[in-house]
């Protein structure tokens, strides 16, 4: 921004008061500027400020008003840095001396320090050489520098920052002269030094004297100073080399603290200057610097400082190896095996550190060129780093075996083809490790040895390590377990190695299989099947860019594959796999594009690669014609590699043989649709409902076949084959006795969109399938809709703005489609349907004359998001509910995705055509306009929906009373967005009076859901209860507003919000559609599914198994209140006993009957005579029991007291069980609850007369005491 423009933005319209003082400073100079007759210049600006600043700031006055005093030096701040650079330097005493007072003034507050700032450093900028040369003192730049240091360490953070930005900028800006650093670098990087030693002591005697304090000690001078340190290893040419030594000895020492921040801090100071250093202007520091870091090498077992040490030396020799490669590399060997030194310590951290250290160097420091072209010293260089990684498997450095294999690996996968035969010994020692039975790191040898066989090549691995499978070698152990490793890591290999080891030793292993016969396959067996499929499992990896594919791939080998596709079904995707991955590894280096990189590209270059996909294009006719014939022997689910395996072979077949092979297919296709018309009336005779299991194991017909492999090759084709292509589309779309072979039909459009002669075919033909489509619209079955809607949605793009008639043509039949019982043929019509109307937003022409049933003589109209809006509302008067309900879906996504677009005057129209909609009695009408109300709630202006909520939200509340297909939840949840955007006040003004229970229920959750949240003390934005509810949802706000849509009855039909509104629906929705059911099963043995009881274990809500309720039903011995195990007390004839069949007295529960078993199970875990505790731990029988689960206040207490004290009176009381009072005969009667069998007096009875507080058995009712009372609590 120029200073015009900023001067121009102080006095157009100053908001703050600050602001308002700079315009009023600002005025009065310009004023007086024009007084002068002065140009406006920034030299005159800069003089005029400088002649106010000494008005206001002063060492003798000090500072006079400290608002104007803010305003000249921040106007001095803009100016200063447009003034030319000679008047800075030949007036800097002076303007200096103006500026000091306003540096150093113990009255200056931060702004006022910050503009000072940033004149200091405009000011020194300009500064040149000679300038610099001066000797500190109170007026030269170095002064000047060392008050920029002092603030720079100043406690306020903007003053702070401010200051180090502006020593980084100076150090930035080095006048012209033959040195790198800056003039001022040496003094800066000294002050910094200090500034950081000093704090560093400070922090230091602080933790000793604190040392027994827990809480971690803050140390806000030493963050400040390794800032400073930081933004002045930032500059330029970074650090000072002659400071290197002794500021790398303070960060490491810093580092090696518990402060976590310092030692972020200080390895991003080593990380800065590292990065400064990697320029080619201060590459020579490097050297000195790595020389000091290793001269600083701590202790062996120095666990805090080495960690630290040993990750800095590996970033600088990071650096190092991208400036000077070579050198780099040659010092490699010593380096590594310092490093791996420290793998022998006892401390897990520096084991950690040594180990990623290796791998980093091994990463950064291997130059590609050592790799292709080594040279003699690079040869011996090579050998001395794999001998220091054959000792690290020593036993010494034993305990580091697992930091070990991880070096390994990395050392694989650097050196690549290298590694052999330098790590032959490597191989070998983790071998016998892995061999071992007793060998506990067997993951991370396979991880070794798996890099190994990719980088050496499995010809070279298996030299090392035989597989000892076909002729064991005494002595030596079978390594059937190296195949695993194989199948996952080759690659890049020896395709010859395949043919002349593994396929032999496939063969022998697969002859054992059948010279065992027909008889019961064996331990042995099995294991030889497993071979033979594993080996055969590593043949994609082979086959991923061989180097030998010329030799390797010649006609024995074809045919050899060809025979086993034929012969051996369960090898068909590995071998799919592989030709498919030798057509795709090549085609991908021979289309490469920029530089070639062999060590990326497998040191296969992209001639190399062209000439392999030639090779194999010479067997692509051959090929396809087995692949074809296979497939069509191949059941639907397993086609699935076949197919693309097809297509990469299609994609490189020479246009001759690919039209060869397209007629053939066609003549077949064409023949056996031929055939299959004549069969059909035949097989309408005897046609025969086919059990799912036989329709899997069912082949397709011929024509389902051939169909699938031309659509395949479709986008292969030349344009000369397409009009064949749309004329054999064309006979199929037109029959409907066929669903599944028209939608494959309708899949040929789509298909050819995918490549760019495909696209310009669509757009020649566009017409004729226009026309085709309309024809053959009363043809469509509905399998097929959705593969047409999708064949419609390519050809929108290519219509003509001239004439858009096929878009009103096509209109009725997608608006239709967005009610398709298809999830994803309603997806597809809805991305049609906002595919059409982008297409008439962008103008153009309809012709209605055109449009089928359209009279000759209509007019044209203009397209416009306007009129396609028009011609879907159109559907609004359809006869039927279901085209009226589908209209108001289409309009419902469409106004979603246009509202932007749209003038208010049609959103407005068609929000109160809506409202009027709302007050139809056809729930499927409704249902629709429920959807269209929430989109206009959530996404239209606030403006257009407030005049509409006196008509709208009492039709709406109406539907609230409508229980059915889950209308009630809807309009809770649509007023709850009500609510949440217009406020309740406003939504319960509209609400009639008898319906504003709602918007209070409404009111209340949402309160009591805040009190919630408030007593949880929860920050985040989530509404969750504080116990996990048992439905689906969290809460019942969640349910409505994600569970509406889907939760219906099943007879009703929806659509989700997500699909109306173009969002990805859930997965597993239809899941959530049906209702669980559940199966309740006894602990001691499952549930038998054929018993006539089966029914009443089967539950439609999940139960809660409730111990008290197992124990008392499984249980023949008696127990007692405490629930102690009695025996030898004689037979409770009154008790209900269940027996192991469930059976009560040898009788079903309840009526006797199967559907009394059932009601008798769910009235013992739900009924109102189950028992709870009340709030003061007294049981409560209730007569019944409310929704939320809680007893009503008529329930009948006992109190825990009464229960002890009947159980006293009852241990001393004996005999047999007395009657009530009043004289009348005894009778047998049930125990009170809490008494024991007592003889003479009850304590509790029937019947008048009856004493003491007892409870008796109620009427009619079974009476449950004990762990009895208990069942059916959760």
């Amino acid at each position: 921004m120029s200073l015009h423009e900023r001067l121009d933005k102080i006095r157009s319209a100053p908001k703050q008061q600050n602001q308002q003082q700079t315009a009023v400073v600002l005025n009065a100079i310009e004023d007086t500027l024009r007084t002068q007759k002065s140009e406006p210049t920034p030299t005159a600006y800069f003089a005029a400020l400088l002649s106010l600043l000494g008005q206001y700031i002063s060492n003798e006055k000090g500072i006079v008003n400290k608002e104007v005093a803010y305003a000249v030096v921040y106007l001095l701040d803009l100016v200063t840095s447009h003034v030319p650079a000679p008047l800075l330097r030949s007036k800097f005493p002076q303007i200096l001396a103006s500026l000091a007072p306003a540096l150093t003034h113990a009255e200056a507050e931060a702004p006022l320090l910050r503009a000072s700032i940033g004149c200091l450093e405009s000011l020194l900028v300009a500064q040149d050489a000679q300038a610099w040369a001066l000797p500190q003192s109170a007026s030269s730049p170095r002064g000047a520098v060392g008050g920029l240091l002092a603030l720079a360490m100043d406690p306020r953070p903007k003053v702070r920052k401010r200051a180090q930005e502006a020593l980084d900028n100076v150090l930035r800006h080095p006048p012209p002269s033959p040195s790198i650093d800056h003039p001022a670098a040496d003094m800066c990087a000294e002050t910094a030094v200090r500034s950081l030693q000093a704090a560093a002591e400070e922090a230091s005697s602080k933790k000793r004297k604190h040392k027994r304090s827990e809480e971690q000690q803050h140390e806000p001078g030493l963050m400040h100073a390794l800032q400073l340190v930081k933004s002045i290893a930032a500059a330029e040419n970074g650090w000072p080399s002659r400071k290197i030594d002794v500021l790398c000895e303070l960060l490491l020492n810093i580092s090696r603290g518990s402060n976590e921040f310092l030692t972020m801090a200080s390895f991003e100071v080593f990380e800065i200057i590292f990065a400064g250093l990697a320029g080619q202007v201060s590459s020579a520091k490097l050297p000195r610097l790595l020389d000091a870091i290793k001269e600083l090498q701590p202790s062996q077992n120095d666990s805090q400082l080495l960690p630290p040490w040993i990750a800095v030396l590996s970033r600088g020799y990071d650096v190092s190896a991208q400036i000077e490669p070579e050198d780099t590399f040659q010092k490699l060997p010593q380096l590594f095996n310092m490093i791996s030194s420290f793998l022998a310590s006892s401390s897990h951290n520096i084991r950690i550190s040594a180990s990623e250290s290796l791998i980093s160097l091994l990463n950064t420091c291997i130059p590609d060129q050592v790799l292709l072209e080594p040279s003699i010293m690079d040869d011996k260089a090579l050998e001395k780093i794999a001998r220091t990684l054959q000792d690290l498997l020593s036993v010494k450095y034993q305990t580091a075996w697992m930091e070990v294999f991880n070096v390994m690996t990395a050392a694989f996968e650097v050196l690549r083809w290298r590694s052999h035969p330098l790590l032959n010994r490597v191989v070998q020692s983790v071998g016998d490790l892995r061999s071992n039975d007793s060998f506990v790191g067997k993951k991370e040898a396979d991880a070794v040895l798996s890099a190994a066989i990719k980088a050496m090549g499995p010809d070279n691995a298996l030299s090392i390590m035989p597989l000892n499978l076909s002729k064991p070698v005494a002595g030596q152990p079978g390594r059937a377990w190296l195949l695993p490793l194989m199948r996952d890591s080759v690659s890049n290999s020896q395709l010859a190695h395949f043919r002349s080891e593994l396929v032999p030793l496939s063969e022998i292993m697969f002859q054992r299989v059948l010279n065992h016969g027909d008889a019961e396959k064996t331990m042995d067996i099995k294991v030889f099947e497993t071979v033979v499929s594993q080996i055969w499992a590593c043949l994609p990896g082979y086959c991923e860019l061989p180097l030998d594919l010329l030799e390797a791939f010649d006609q024995s080998w074809a045919e050899q594959l060809s025979n086993l596709l034929y012969q051996q079904p369960n090898l068909r995707t590995d071998i799919c796999k592989a030709l498919q991955s030798l057509v795709e590894t090549n085609k991908a280096i021979a289309e490469l594009e920029g530089e070639e990189s062999l060590i990326q590209q497998g040191r296969v270059t992209k001639a190399d690669a062209q000439k392999n996909v030639e090779h194999l294009a010479g067997f692509a006719g051959n090929l396809l014609a087995v692949l074809f014939n296979v497939y069509s022997q191949t059941l639907p689910h397993n086609r699935g590699n076949l197919l693309r395996c097809i297509n990469a072979f299609l994609s490189i077949t020479p246009e001759t043989e690919l039209m060869e092979t397209f007629q053939r297919v066609s003549t077949m296709l064409e023949s056996s649709l031929a055939e299959a018309a004549e069969q059909k009336p035949a097989e309408g005779i005897r046609k025969k409902q086919l059990t799912s299991e036989e329709k899997k194991s069912k082949m397709p017909p011929m024509t389902h076949t051939l169909m699938d492999l031309v659509i395949t090759m479709s986008i292969y084709l030349p344009r000369q084959s397409f009009a064949g292509l749309f004329n054999m589309a064309t006979n199929i779309v037109s029959k409907p006795d066929d669903p599944q072979l028209q939608k494959k039909a309708y899949k040929l459009i789509p298909r050819l969109s995918e490549s760019e002669i495909g696209r310009l075919a669509l757009q020649e033909r566009n017409l004729e399938l226009q026309q085709l489509l309309l024809t053959a619209a009363d043809k469509a079955s509905a399998p097929a809709k959705r593969d047409r809607l999708a064949s419609i949605a390519q050809l929108i793009p290519f219509l003509p703005s001239s004439d858009l008639h096929f878009i009103p043509s096509i209109l009725s039949e997608v608006v239709i489609s967005a009610k398709e019982v298809n999830e994803k043929a309603r997806t597809q019509a809805f991305d049609l349907l906002v595919l059409m109307g982008e297409k008439m937003s962008e103008g153009g022409t309809v012709v209605n004359a055109n449009v089928p049933h359209m009279p000759a003589d209509a007019a044209s109209v203009q397209a416009t998001l306007e009129e396609y809006f028009t011609m879907v509302s159109a559907g609004l008067a359809g006869s039927t509910p279901h085209m009226i309900s589908a209209s108001i879906t289409a309009l419902t996504r469409l106004l979603y995705e246009f509202r932007s677009k749209l003038s208010q005057e049609t959103v407005s129209d068609l929000v109160q055509t809506m409202d009027l909609f709302l007050t139809s009695n056809n729930r499927e009408i409704v249902r629709s306009v429920l959807g269209f109300v929430k989109v206009c709630i959530i996404s239209l202006r606030t403006e257009l929906m407030l005049p509409r909520l006196e008509t709208l939200v009492p039709n709406l509340v109406v539907w609230s009373h409508e229980h059915k297909a889950q209308f009630k939840a809807k309009v809770k949840h649509i007023f709850e967005r009500m609510i949440r955007r217009f406020g309740v006040e406003i939504v319960e003004r509209h609400t009639p009076e008898a319906d504003r229970k709602l918007i209070a229920n409404i009111r209340k959750t949402r309160d009591r859901r805040k009190r919630r949240k408030e007593a949880e003390g929860a920050e985040d934005d989530n509404d969750a209860a504080p116990e996990r509810r048992k439905g689906k949802f969290e809460s019942e706000y969640d349910e409505a507003v994600y569970g509406s849509e889907s939760e219906e009855d099943a007879g009703s039909e929806d659509i989700s919000d997500d699909e109306v509104l173009g969002r990805a629906a859930e997965k597993g929705k239809r899941a959530k559609q049906g209702g669980r059911q559940y199966i309740v099963e006894e602990d001691d043995e499952p549930l038998d599914l054929l018993d006539r009881k089966a029914l009443a274990h089967v539950s439609s809500t999940k139960p809660a198994r409730s111990k008290a309720l197992t124990e008392g039903t499984k249980k023949k011995a008696k127990t007692d209140l405490d629930g102690k195990l009695v025996f030898n007390e004689g037979s409770d004839d009154d008790a209900m006993d269940f027996d192991e069949q469930g059976l009560v007295n040898g009788q079903e529960p309840g009526d006797g009957t199967l559907e009394g078993g059932i009601n008798a199970y769910i009235s013992a875990l739900k009924g109102k005579d189950a028992p709870q505790r009340g709030q003061k731990g007294n049981l409560k029988f209730s007569n019944k029991r409310s929704a939320g689960g809680e007893d009503d206040d008529d329930g009948m207490e006992i109190d825990e007291a009464q229960l002890s004290d009947a159980r006293r009176k009852a241990a001393k009381s004996s005999g047999s069980p007395g009657s009530t009072g009043g004289g009348k005969a005894k009778q047998p009667m049930r125990r009170g609850l809490g008494a024991e069998k007592v003889r003479g007096g009850g304590v509790g009875g029937r019947g008048g007369g009856g004493g003491g507080g007892g409870i008796g058995k109620p009427r009619g009712r079974p009476f449950k005491h004990g762990l009895q009372s208990r069942r059916g609590k959760r």
